[in-house]
């Protein structure tokens, strides 16, 4: 008997022995190819990105699905209680899988139920990122293996947070956080614990858990997580009873107001943000690295950019491009009742609606005077509404030769029963409605753009009319030729070396060989030439010729690196033409570049963001390079108080800089852009249109704000007589700069401290006593060593040939310079006649390095 005992104990201990063998066998072959668990431990959910403006409101965000990041300890404990009542009640006491849970699934198979697969946490974990959906006992064996091994490498609190962050819970929602912000409109620490509970439900099957489609069933499996909750001890029976007699109330149904903020449709800034933080920190970053991003923008700026903008060009479009028609027209089955033409609105996605105060809708009646219309997003009532025949006088239609029709005579003429259109109601000075008007995209576009001249901070960008109508950037993407609005950068270089703002420019016709034969004869605007002028009068005047003749004469491999140095151009070949802009840069670039006018020639980058954080808090990225210095010394009153050091490098000279300044201050008082006068405060700027009128600009600022627009065509072609930078852009730039200043400090341009300010005669460049009064007599900062004797000219030589003698300013007399006469071949250097009032000066300019563009630009 105990022989045989011994043998069936040996045979057992073999058997055991073969069994454990067997299942390290099945255990080693499983585990040979199974991916690494240990790169969970630096794994990061992808999170979507926010963007806020400089008052911390929510303007964009960007992502791919939408998740919101909460780290494991601001995860409240009701709603990690519910989750692991609802999917894993032993999660803090199993090593990885469930022995207990596991058993008593298949006992319930067994018994004829349903398998189910008795999952852990963190089994779901394994599964969710390093395992397929498939159902098998491999897949469940490879991820118990996974599951032992991941709670070995990570706390349990890192495999709930992981957890917690990643599963899907429908309504387009990734995570807890946005979860409870999808269906209850409100943070992790706001839930109740029956809003918790209904989070907890969905893992298992959130679609068929809608709260609006499937509300029983979504309050029963709700009231099974309670109960779960009650039971492992987490809340007391009376709160379990509350929870499970309380509506499943959403914002999905209208049951709770969303209170979380909303991001407004995209813009053209927002976009831009993201190309540009995608340029630098990776597109997988952006959309998937759960970034906070502190943008620039000012939103009130933004807004007064976008109105006048689109008040210009809506103008214009009426008067010069016409009536182009409705943009879609709904049949008479859309047009059966009103639940049908709003439905039929509704649908059509392609009308633009990021346009404020504007409003899709549909023609219901024509009558003799007037038209009804139906509004998106406006009730009917028993009176209508109406748009009068009085505001359709405008809408000629283009004719197939290209030219504007007559002017309707009838609403008939403009709109049909059907047509649907864009409008907005019109509002007089206290806000009291005065009527519906017709309202129509324009053909023309443009870009306005405004930042801090120190900083960079970009304040408002509006890169066209309307970004759902189009997402082309005109001020970062459309790459145009600036005219007239370069001219500032060849008076830079030539005021940075020896020359002056009183500096004598003949102004008579001139023929330019570019060695190979072709003439190029640059003109004035006016088709008239002026005489010797002070260079002053070459920026407020924009004088075409003045300006080729100085280019000439200073050398465009100057004006070429001062173009570079600011950012102009990345590499402006040495063409004569490129001094009157007939190169091709971007609106962004411009208004950076002249902000280092406005700041005295300190260096400046332009940036739409301030700083962005990572999902954690960590700074990543910052704008601001400026250092202060004492600020974390321990305080002691006998230490200097702390200063900021700003690192910028300067590009001109001060006084360069003040000069420039104050001659296109001339522009906007006396000059192309005098309107701006107006304004009350301080301000200088620059005009500029290109030939045939194709592009018009005008950049301008304060000490404090640099802002700019571009005006063309998306495709260049002529904008028709009358169109200038001071037609089309200045008033754009008045209207922005109003609203704008309104709270914003009126500083004045202040020289530096090492310019003397002298009295000029501004239409001959002659130094006047300092008594000297009229309109005629400007202030000119100088250098101490070119300051002028009084009755005396300074700045060098004279440039240009021939003797000379001053005209009237709006004469046109006869140069000693023949029109067709090519000029001068070089026989000197800039600067190297001795100044003094009527002396001739004879350094010819330099042949362009190559031949000529489109030049002739004003």
């Amino acid at each position: 008997m105990i022989r045989i005992l011994a043998t069936l104990f040996s045979l057992a201990s073999i058997a055991g022995i073969a069994g454990l063998g067997a299942f390290a066998g099945l255990i080693w072959h499983f585990s040979r190819d199974l991916p690494d668990h240990e790169q969970l431990a630096a794994y990061q959910p992808p999170t979507l990105s926010r963007v806020y403006d400089k008052d911390g409101r929510l303007i964009a965000e960007y992502l791919t699905e939408r998740r919101i990041f909460a780290p494991i300890d601001e995860i409240p404990d009701i709603v990690k209680q519910a989750f692991i009542s609802a999917e894993d009640k032993h999660f803090y006491e199993h090593a990885g899988f469930d022995p207990i849970g596991i058993l008593a699934a298949v006992r319930d198979y067994l018994a004829g139920g349903r398998l189910r697969g008795a999952s852990t946490i963190t089994q779901q974990v394994m599964k969710n990122f390093l395992l397929s959906n498939e159902r098998s006992g491999e897949r469940k064996l490879k991820e118990i293996i996974l599951a032992v091994r991941l709670e070995r490498t990570l706390s349990k609190d890192q495999i709930l947070e992981l957890y917690l962050n990643e599963i899907y819970l429908g309504a387009r929602a990734y995570g807890v956080a946005a979860a409870a912000d999808a269906y209850f409109g409100k943070p992790l620490e706001e839930l109740t614990i029956a809003e918790a509970a209904y989070l907890a439900a969905l893992p298992k099957a959130p679609s068929t858990l809608h709260p609006v489609r499937n509300r029983e069933r979504a309050v029963a499996r709700r009231n099974y997580v309670i109960g779960q909750m009650l039971e492992n001890g987490y809340i007391d029976e009376e709160q379990a009873n509350a929870a499970m007699r309380a509506p499943l109330l959403t914002v999905l149904d209208g049951g709770l107001p969303d209170r979380l903020p909303r991001p407004p449709a995209p813009d053209h800034f927002t976009e831009e943000v993201r190309r540009q933080l995608t340029a630098v920190l990776g597109e997988e970053e952006v959309a998937l690295g759960g970034l906070t991003v502190r943008a620039t923008v000012d939103p009130q700026m933004q807004r007064a950019a976008a109105r006048a903008l689109r008040r210009r060009l809506e103008s214009w479009d009426r008067e010069r491009d016409g009536w182009r028609g409705p943009l879609a027209r709904l049949s008479e089955e859309q047009m059966a009742d009103e639940a049908a033409w709003r439905a039929a609105l509704a649908e059509l996605r392609e009308i633009p609606r990021d346009i404020e105060g504007w409003r899709p809708a549909v023609v219901l009646e024509v009558g003799a005077k007037s038209v009804r219309i139906g509004i998106e997003g406006v009730e009917e009532d028993a009176d209508g509404h109406f748009i009068p025949f009085s505001d359709m006088t405008w809408a000629r239609p283009r004719g197939k030769d290209g030219r504007l029709g007559a002017a309707p005579r009838r609403p008939s003429d403009v709109l049909a029963r059907g047509d649907v259109i864009l409008t907005t109601d019109l509002r007089d000075e206290k806000g009291a409605f005065l009527r519906w008007s017709l309202r129509q995209i324009p053909l023309l576009e443009g870009a306005f753009m405004a930042m801090d001249p120190r900083t960079g901070r970009v304040l408002a960008m509006q890169g066209g009319f309307s970004y759902q109508t189009s997402v082309f950037n005109r001020a970062t993407q459309a790459r145009r030729q600036p005219g007239s609005a370069f001219k500032p950068f060849v008076y830079a270089a030539a005021l940075d070396n020896g020359y002056t703002p009183s500096t004598v420019i003949m102004d008579a016709p001139i023929v330019v060989d570019d060695g190979t034969g072709e003439l190029w004869k640059p003109q004035n605007s006016s088709r008239k030439f002026y005489g010797p002028s002070p260079m002053r009068l070459g920026i407020e005047q924009s004088r075409n010729v003045m300006t080729v003749r100085l280019a000439q004469d200073l050398g465009m491999d100057k004006v070429a690196e001062y173009a570079e140095r600011f950012g102009v151009y990345d590499s402006m070949p040495p063409l004569l033409s490129y001094a009157l802009g007939a190169g091709e840069t971007t609106l962004y670039r411009l208004v950076a570049a002249y902000a280092m006018f406005a700041n005295g020639g300190l260096r400046v980058e332009p940036t739409l963001v301030d700083r962005v954080q990572d999902r954690r808090g960590v700074t990543v990225l910052r704008h601001d390079r400026r250092v202060c210095v004492g600020c974390d010394a321990p305080w002691r009153p006998d230490l200097p108080d702390p200063w900021l050091k700003d690192p910028a490098r300067r590009v001109m000279d001060g006084v360069t800089a003040y000069q420039l300044t104050s001659m296109m201050q001339g522009v906007t008082t006396r000059g192309t852009a005098r309107q701006l006068a107006a304004l009350g405060f301080p301000v200088a700027g620059k005009t500029g249109t290109t030939n045939d009128a194709r592009d018009a600009w005008f950049i301008g600022f304060t000490p404090n704000l640099v802002a700019g627009c571009f005006i063309g065509y998306d495709t260049p072609r002529p904008m028709g007589k009358g169109a200038y930078g001071g037609t089309l852009c200045a008033p754009v730039f008045q209207e922005f700069m109003e609203a704008a200043m309104r709270d914003r400090p009126k500083l004045d341009f202040k020289p530096p401290r090492d310019a003397v300010l002298v009295k000029i005669d501004r239409h001959t460049g002659v130094r006047l006593p300092d008594e000297a009064e009229g309109p005629e007599v400007v202030v000119e900062a100088f250098r101490s060593d070119q300051v002028p004797q009084i009755g005396a000219f300074t700045g060098g030589a004279v440039v240009g040939e021939g003797v000379f003698g001053f005209t009237p300013d709006g004469g046109d007399l006869p140069m000693r310079a023949e029109e067709d006469a090519p000029a001068p071949p070089p026989s000197g250097a800039p600067g190297s006649a001795a100044p003094g009032a009527g002396q001739d000066a004879r350094p010819a300019p330099p042949r362009p390095a190559a031949g000529f563009g489109s030049g002739g630009l004003y």
